[in-house]
């Protein structure tokens, strides 16, 4: 359900959202957990980053990204730099346009899922808020695993108040090998989600593809855990045009 300014929302979506947007606004009016918003801004913006998250990893999908453990990935060396800790932005390099090339030169890049998910929601963000503010926020990115700018507000939660735009996690418990314990997903909605080097399946397309990566005579099945991954909207909606 959607609470606007302490108000239970029950109209239909503005007619001047993308198709996407109706659907994720259409996902928050039914879902049985209370979303809350300040004002119509607010909301607009959750709508549109949670859009570009899709897009973003869609693009991903397409793109010519590599899947790699870390000590086989590689950056675009004109932006980053390789480090102990992951990939550091390179001194005078703008941080919009280091995010850019990984979407515009696939080839330059090889990573792996988790580090997937924190590219496509800097990207997705970089696409909702002012550039400048964008640049602000973000000056000294260094990239891998779950390594992020405090900015960009990773907020996970238990439960199963699954939201298109959400990032979720297949938990592979009798993996062979450890990159292979689970795959980080952004979950499109209509039984579709996207992660890294396994690509764009339903869930159960997601399972049998991690249930191929267990060691020999596993007993445990693959299987979505109930929790979801989101970014603080708020937070960064004042940073919107």
């Amino acid at each position: 359900m959607i609470i606007m300014m302490g108000a239970k929302l029950q109209s239909p979506p503005p007619t001047n959202l993308s198709d996407l947007e109706k659907n994720i606004y259409d996902a928050l009016l039914k879902s049985e957990f209370p979303h809350q918003y300040q004002s119509w801004k607010h909301l607009r913006f959750e709508l549109l980053l949670r859009k570009n998250i899709i897009e973003a990893a869609n693009k991903l999908a397409h793109s010519s990204v590599e899947f790699k453990v870390f000590q086989d990935s590689k950056f675009n060396p004109r932006y980053w730099t390789k480090t102990q800790g992951g990939y550091l932005l390179n001194p005078f390099v703008l941080p919009s346009q280091a995010i850019e090339d990984i979407f515009q030169n696939g080839q330059e890049y090889s990573f792996e899922c988790s580090t997937a998910i924190v590219v496509i929601y800097y990207y997705a963000v970089l696409n909702s808020i002012n550039l400048e503010a964008f640049n602000r926020i973000f000056p000294n990115l260094l990239v891998w695993d779950w390594s992020y700018d405090e900015d960009l507000r990773i907020i996970t939660k238990v439960g199963t108040d699954f939201i298109p735009g959400d990032v979720l996690y297949f938990h592979n418990p009798d993996y062979l090998y450890p990159v292979w314990i689970g795959e980080n997903a952004v979950y499109f909605g209509d039984d579709q989600y996207f992660g890294h080097g396994i690509g764009i399946k339903s869930k159960e397309e997601m399972i049998r593809a991690l249930n191929t990566l267990r060691k020999p005579n596993a007993q445990k099945s693959a299987y979505l855990l109930s929790q979801y991954s989101r970014l603080d909207f708020l937070y960064l909606s004042q940073f919107s045009y």
